[in-house]
């Protein structure tokens, strides 16, 4: 499935207009734009996704796993690329990548891709690569998890973790990884690959999402991982978000060699950087999944332990701040848009939280009163929200000095009982629209640096 659209004049044709390209690689599908600064502003001048469909059966871990064929994933972007007009995609200067944190991909150093000529330029296809194991992979159970050591950082390991995956790895089937001498994320897997790496760089932020990182210190637990017989050369090198991983050796799809790829991001990070304006703003975003974040001040440094009953994660941003965040038509919004209470009360952790994995769902309250749509609905939707406000109470957006929330994703903007309940649980100005967009985030980093 394609989704392209053209918005704005399309200010990359213009002679001596810079453009970046921004790309994420999510979890369902792949998603391109450019961006282009202006006198006015930033401009999506065009952007186009496709769908990879690139779930794949995971021999080793059975039902838990969860693994995707990175020969899909490559596919979706060069198609996604390729539905660029040519006179764009050679003006382009700037690359910005990020994709879908905590997974881990294996791959042969210089025989990760293979480059080959095409109508365009060159493109490059996976070579000896493994599959990606995703962030929701579950093959590593709590009683693993507590086998493992405990980590010098601020966030806890948790399964579809990439270093909680290498430890599974060498504990199940340790001939998986003897032909692969480097790993990272989807996303640090192609920087490599653009840029020719000889070892794989990653961001701080990819890097705390693979758990045994100290972002203060920016380093690997490295003396906890060996003591442990961790495979430490798979561990990548560490870089600032923003900085320049390598410059293309080829060109790609028209964008000329040379061209400039930043370090790969966090998926997560880019999509409130792509909307939030303010530090004083909150990002309430609820589409496949819901997250509240905010901003913590210049200067804040995260525990020193994890604190693995906490709902509340703090994730390495831009500019040396973190922001923390806590996870999770049409007749049902009538009916419950006529229904302003209900008694029924809806827990919607149908796949638990990271913190509370046996946290489950729940239903109670139940009366033969309450059983309509209207109180169903509504019910669902007061849930989600309180169990959002139950990881990150009000209180501590007040202090956090938050004056407004921007209110984004599918769900929420076209859920009318969701925005009621969002408003009368945060008592705060709400503004809706403000979608966020990892790719246009990952393009507007690149965007700015100097």
């Amino acid at each position: 499935m394609a989704d392209n659209q053209a918005i704005g004049l399309s200010p990359c044709a213009a002679p001596g207009t810079v453009c970046v390209l921004g790309i994420d690689l999510g979890t369902t599908s792949v998603k391109a734009a450019l961006v282009v600064e202006t006198a006015q502003g930033q401009i999506v001048t065009q952007s186009c996704s496709r769908e990879t469909q690139a779930q794949a059966d995971s021999p080793a871990a059975g039902a838990q796993g969860m693994e995707q064929d990175v020969q899909k994933i490559i596919k979706a972007l060069n198609e996604c690329l390729a539905a660029f007009p040519q006179e764009h995609l050679q003006r382009v200067s700037r690359i910005g990548i990020s994709g879908q944190m905590h997974g881990v991909v294996f791959w042969k150093t210089n025989q990760g891709c293979k480059w080959a000529k095409s109508g365009t330029g060159h493109t490059f296809q996976p070579g000896e690569v493994s599959h990606l194991i995703t962030w929701q992979d579950g093959r590593c159970s709590s009683s693993f998890l507590s086998s493992l050591p405990q980590p010098q950082s601020h966030l806890s390991v948790a399964t579809g973790f990439g270093c909680a995956t290498i430890y599974w790895y060498l504990k199940n089937s340790p001939e998986f990884l003897k032909p692969f001498d480097a790993a990272g994320t989807i996303h640090d897997y192609v920087v490599a690959m653009l840029c020719d790496l000889e070892r794989p760089l990653m961001s701080v932020q990819n890097a705390a999402s693979w758990g045994y990182f100290n972002s203060r210190s920016k380093s690997w637990n490295t003396e906890i991982l060996r003591e442990s017989g961790f495979p430490l050369d798979l561990l990548p090198e560490v870089g600032d978000p923003g900085d320049i991983a390598g410059r293309m050796p080829h060109d790609w799809h028209g964008i000329p060699k040379g061209a400039e790829v930043g370090i790969a991001l966090g998926d997560f990070q880019c999509s409130v950087y792509s909307c939030m304006t303010e530090r004083t703003d909150a990002v309430l975003n609820i589409s496949t999944s819901a997250q509240l974040t905010v901003p913590m001040p210049l200067g804040f440094q995260p525990p020193e332990t994890p604190d693995s009953l906490s709902a509340v994660a703090y994730f390495p941003y831009f500019d040396g701040y973190d922001v923390l965040e806590s996870r999770v038509y049409t007749q049902m919004i009538n009916a419950a848009l006529a229904q302003n209470a209900t008694r029924l009360s809806i827990c919607p952790t149908v796949f638990g939280e990271r913190h509370m994995p046996e946290q489950l769902a729940s239903v109670t309250s139940i009366a033969a009163s309450e059983l309509s749509l209207g109180h169903v609905t509504r019910a669902l939707c007061h849930g989600i929200i309180q169990n959002l406000h139950s990881m990150l109470p009000f209180q501590h957006l007040k202090e956090a000095g938050v004056k407004r929330i921007l209110g984004s994703g599918s769900a929420l903007s076209r859920n009318e009982v969701l925005k009621q309940e969002v408003e009368k649980t945060f008592p705060l100005p709400v503004i809706y629209g403000k979608d966020v967009d990892a790719a246009v985030g990952a393009a507007m980093v690149m965007l700015h640096r100097r």
